[in-house]
């Protein structure tokens, strides 16, 4: 029997007095449960390079996969943002992701109403194209008072962007937002 089978049984007050170990810092605050623990990225199928989505500064994070299903996210110690380090809602994104909290259905509230129907997805992004297409057509400025130059704006509505977003998607939201006319454009990391 080896010393870490011999730690592992018997009562841990007993172990320090044999293993003259006074202030249980040693191997004899071993439990078979702390021997046998192993990480839950060593388990991991997959490992996915990411960037955490909750603000402006990019810190990359490893996504840990094990049968299509997120096991952890952590730090990427090979970022040259982050070096591996997260603040604590970097940190907490696991729970963002794969938390029971999580809204996964689309959720309207009629006007008036008190409650929150659910909807297809389909129906919901059918039910914004059609609002925005409405609120550019009926407020679309061609040109300007005098009618010589050229502005093809709508002035109807604005976008602001979230902190979540990266660099690619803020770029492709911007093409939208100038293909619509919408000049208004600003994003939530630089308020």
């Amino acid at each position: 029997m080896g010393l870490l089978d011999r730690v592992a049984t018997g009562w841990p007050v007993l172990r320090q007095v044999s293993e003259r170990d006074a202030g249980g810092l040693g191997v004899t605050a071993f439990s078979r449960r702390s021997i046998d623990l192993v990480p839950r990225t060593s388990q991991a199928d997959t490992v996915v390079r990411s960037v955490c989505p909750y603000c402006a500064v990019g810190c990359g994070q490893n996504v840990y996969v094990k049968d299509g299903k997120i096991t952890d996210i952590e730090g990427d110690p090979s970022s040259p943002i982050s070096r591996g380090r997260l603040c604590p809602k970097g940190a907490a994104t696991f729970q963002l992701v794969t938390g029971s909290h999580r809204v996964k259905e689309v959720l309207y509230r009629r006007p008036r109403s008190r409650t929150w129907d659910t909807l297809p997805l389909e129906q919901a992004m059918d039910m914004v194209a059609e609002r925005v297409r409405r609120a550019r057509d009926e407020h679309w400025e061609e040109t300007g008072d005098e009618g010589t130059h050229p502005l093809r704006r709508t002035l109807s509505m604005a976008y602001l962007g979230g902190a979540t977003l990266d660099n690619e998607e803020n770029y492709l939201i911007r093409k939208l937002t100038a293909a619509l006319g919408i000049i208004q454009v600003e994003n939530q990391a630089r308020i």
